[in-house]
């Protein structure tokens, strides 16, 4: 904890300079100030730091960035939430991670806290790509990548546009929440409405699919609430049609800061004619991330389901 301490304080200092001087928001100078470290202009006052530690305190000085900042996508996936999604891509890939790599794309990379968590926990087995329409937040994403040295393939574009990315393995992705603005685009899509503005997190799921090997998985952070919204039923019967579902989780509360905010994870698995449905979707609430016990416990039953539901 010292070194992310000492790492974020540097950062912090050179960031807060750089605002004053430069007349710029505190975000924009953390980009300033990373490509000044990765640049050689600033050098950090301590050995060498873990990829790990790194991130972490990046990561401070962009949540501080982002409080400041008025952007409602200026957001972050917790760390907590990056591991427990992380513990999922483990899981399903069990075998193919002891000696193999998996390719895994982020259509709203954001600053790519999500993937790197990921990517940082299993070390050298994920080939990455990101999508991502913020200027800002891209560029920070691949800042951090290169400081972090953790490879990925970046895309500055919106995401429900088409994309130049070859099918991947499993698609991770906190949803962006809302109305899609562009109805153009929206029309081309399945879920887009056929009276008013479609729901952009509709929009997400079903471009993520696009690009999703036969067979794979899809790990989202979606709205509590989604299968309870007016276009709920539409998006059911899209899902029926294309994956299938293998867990819906809900999140413990006090992760959040009101109920309108309230997230749960979604598993898909793109169909496959050479593969079967689970046999079981997992319904289950995820307890406090605080109580390690009750974690334990968790971990086990999704294994046992797992088990059961790979059976031959």
């Amino acid at each position: 904890m010292e070194k992310i301490e000492q790492i974020f304080t540097f950062i912090n200092k050179k960031t807060e300079e750089l605002e004053k001087t430069e007349s710029s928001t505190y975000l924009e100078s953390v980009l300033t100030t990373l490509k000044g470290i990765l640049d050689g202009k600033y050098e950090l006052p301590f050995e060498a730091a873990t990829k790990e530690e790194m991130r972490k305190a990046i990561q401070l000085s962009i949540l501080k960035g982002m409080r400041e900042s008025s952007q409602p996508n200026h957001q972050m996936t917790p760390d907590s939430l990056g591991l427990l999604i992380t513990y999922f891509v483990e899981q399903f890939f069990e075998e193919t991670l002891k000696d193999g790599t998996i390719s895994i794309l982020d259509p709203a990379l954001g600053t790519g806290n999500l993937m790197f968590t990921i990517m940082n926990k299993l070390d050298g087995k994920v080939f990455a790509t990101g999508v991502e329409v913020d200027e800002l937040l891209i560029q920070l994403a691949g800042e951090i990548a290169e400081l972090i040295e953790q490879p990925i393939q970046l895309y500055h574009q919106d995401a429900l546009r088409p994309l130049l990315v070859d099918p991947v393995d499993v698609v991770v992705c906190d949803l962006p929440v809302g109305f899609y603005p562009n109805d153009d685009i929206a029309k081309n899509y399945e879920l887009s409405s056929k009276e008013g503005m479609s729901y952009a997190h509709h929009l997400y799921i079903e471009q993520a699919l696009n690009y999703t090997k036969d067979g794979g998985y899809l790990i989202f952070l979606i709205p509590a609430t989604l299968f309870e919204s007016e276009q709920a039923e539409m998006l059911h019967k899209f899902l029926k049609k294309y994956a299938w579902i293998q867990a819906v989780m809900q999140l413990p509360e006090n992760i959040f800061k009101s109920k309108l905010h309230e997230k749960s994870i979604l598993i898909l698995q793109k169909k496959s004619d050479t593969l079967r449905p689970p046999i079981e979707v997992l319904l289950a609430k995820v307890p406090n991330l605080s109580n390690k016990q009750a974690l334990l416990y968790f971990f086990e039953k999704v294994k046992i389901w797992k088990e059961q539901n790979t059976r031959k």
